[in-house]
C-alpha cells in the first residue's frame, strides 16, 4: 500500500497534474471545487458557494501533494470505515480516498501479522495524516483491545507522534460513543482524552456522513491544516447548525403538528416527530443539508426521529430514544426555553394574527401561556401529555 498502482497519484505529483492524466476534466474538476466551496463558507470566512472561494479552492487543491496516511480501527463496529467505503461520491471523490497513500489501515490492508507490524511502524516515522475508529479502552491496562499484543492507547500514542494533523472519525473516536456508556466496563475514552498536546478533529456522528469525512480531507489537502472548529473540536461547516433549523418538519413544529404515533394520520402526513423523540432541535449536524447516498435522504426525511448521534454522550443523554425530553433546552435559544416553549409561542403567535419566526419570537413560558386566547386547548397545539398538563396548569 506504500506506492500506487500504475497511473496512481506519485508523491511528487501534484492533485492537479495527477487529474489531468487521469483524463477528468477542468469542467469536473471546478464542479468539485463548487461544491466544496459550498461547504467551506462558514470555514473560510468567505460568502459560502461564491466564486471567490471556489477559485481559491482550485487554485489551493491544484498544487496539493499526495499525503501519507495511517487510518486507525481501535475499539469500534466498522461502520464508519464503511459508511465511508459505500457511499456515493463524485469521480473526485473517489479519486482522492482511492489514491491517497494509504499506508496502514488493517481493513483494507494486504499484509498481515509482523509485516502489518512493520508497514505501521515506518508510515508512523515520517509525517503522515491519522484518522481514527474507534474509542480508547483504559480499563485494565487496555486489555479490551489490544492490536498485535499491544493496547490500542500504546497504538495511538505511537502513531500520533509524527502525525501533521488527527482525525477522530466518528463518535466512538471523539468521546467513546456506546462503549462509554454508564458503566463503562471497559473504561473507554475519545482520542482527545490520550493524544492531549495538540488539536484532535472531531467527525462527529455514528456513523459520519462519508461526504463530511471527504470534505474534511479536501479542506487539509487545499489549505494545509485542519478547518476551523467549534467548542468541541467539530469542523464548524459541517457542524455549525442544528438540524431543526435546516429541517423540512421545521414549519410542522412551528405550527404545534406533531405526529403521536408511527402509524397516525399525523406522521402520514408528514407533521414534526418531537413527540415521537426527534432530538433535531438539540443536534448539531449536516443531516438535514447533506443528506445520505448522494443526498437522497436522511432519518428525518425517512420518516424516523433524530437519535442525536452527533452529540456527545448521547446513548446516556438522549435516550429513550421514542421519548420526547420536556425539559431539554435547545441551545442558542437561552435557558428557558424548550422545544415545546418553541412551539407553543409560534401557534399562540399565528393564532393572534403574528406571522413572524418563531425563533424570533420565543419568550417565557408564562408570556407564551398568556399570549394565547383562554379557550384555546392543548390539543390544538399538538401537546395532549397529560404530565405536560398539569405542568401548564401549575405555572
Amino acid at each position: 500500500m506504500n506506492d500506487p498502482p500504475d497511473g496512481g497519484w506519485s508523491r511528487g505529483e501534484t492533485f492537479l497534474q495527477f487529474l489531468r492524466r487521469r483524463g477528468v476534466s477542468r469542467r469536473e474538476f471546478l464542479t468539485f471545487c463548487g461544491k466544496m466551496a459550498a461547504c467551506f463558507g462558514a470555514a473560510a470566512a468567505l460568502p459560502p458557494g461564491s466564486r471567490a472561494l471556489a477559485q481559491e479552492m482550485a487554485r489551493k487543491l491544484s498544487a496539493a501533494k499526495r499525503p501519507s496516511v495511517i487510518y486507525l480501527q481501535l475499539q469500534e463496529c466498522t461502520g464508519c470505515l464503511e459508511s465511508l467505503l459505500r457511499s456515493g461520491s463524485s469521480p473526485i471523490d473517489r479519486i482522492l480516498l482511492e489514491q491517497i497513500s494509504l499506508d496502514y489501515n488493517e481493513l483494507l490492508m494486504a499484509p498481515s501479522g509482523g509485516a502489518a507490524e512493520e508497514v505501521l511502524r515506518q508510515a508512523a516515522d515520517r509525517p503522515h495524516l491519522l484518522l481514527v475508529n474507534g474509542s480508547v479502552p483504559l480499563g485494565q491496562d487496555g486489555a479490551f483491545c489490544t492490536i498485535g499484543g499491544d493496547s490500542a492507547e500504546n497504538l495511538l500514542r505511537r502513531a500520533a507522534r509524527k502525525a501533521d494533523a488527527i482525525m477522530a472519525v466518528g463518535a466512538c473516536a471523539e468521546y467513546g460513543c456506546v462503549q462509554a456508556a454508564s458503566p463503562n466496563l471497559t473504561g473507554a475514552v475519545g482520542v482527545a482524552d490520550v493524544i492531549t498536546d495538540r488539536p484532535v478533529v472531531n467527525i462527529s456522528g455514528c456513523p459520519p456522513i462519508a461526504e463530511t469525512i471527504t470534505a474534511t480531507l479536501t479542506y487539509y489537502l487545499a489549505y494545509g491544516h485542519t478547518p476551523p472548529l467549534d467548542g468541541i473540536g467539530r469542523p464548524v461547516f459541517a457542524y455549525g447548525q442544528r438540524i431543526h433549523d435546516k429541517c423540512p418538519r421545521r414549519a410542522s413544529f412551528d405550527a404545534g403538528q406533531f405526529a403521536e404515533r408511527f402509524d397516525d394520520e399525523n406522521a402520514r402526513r408528514g407533521y414534526c416527530l418531537y413527540r415521537l423523540g426527534c432530538k433535531g432541535p438539540a443536534t448539531f449536524a449536516p443531516c438535514a443539508t447533506i443528506e445520505w447516498n448522494l443526498g437522497q435522504s436522511f432519518p428525518i426525511k425517512a420518516g424516523h426521529p433524530c437519535l442525536g448521534c452527533t452529540e456527545r454522550d448521547f446513548y446516556d443523554r438522549m435516550t429513550p430514544f421514542y421519548r420526547r425530553l420536556p425539559g431539554f433546552v435547545v441551545p442558542g435559544l437561552g435557558v428557558e426555553a424548550t422545544a415545546n416553549t418553541i412551539g407553543v409561542a409560534a401557534v399562540a403567535a399565528s393564532v393572534g394574527g403574528v406571522l413572524v419566526h418563531s425563533a424570533a419570537t420565543v419568550i417565557a413560558k408564562k408570556r407564551a401561556k398568556k399570549a394565547q386566547p383562554e379557550t384555546l386547548p392543548l390539543a390544538v397545539l399538538g401537546d395532549t401529555d397529560k404530565a405536560t398538563q398539569e405542568e401548564d396548569q401549575k405555572t
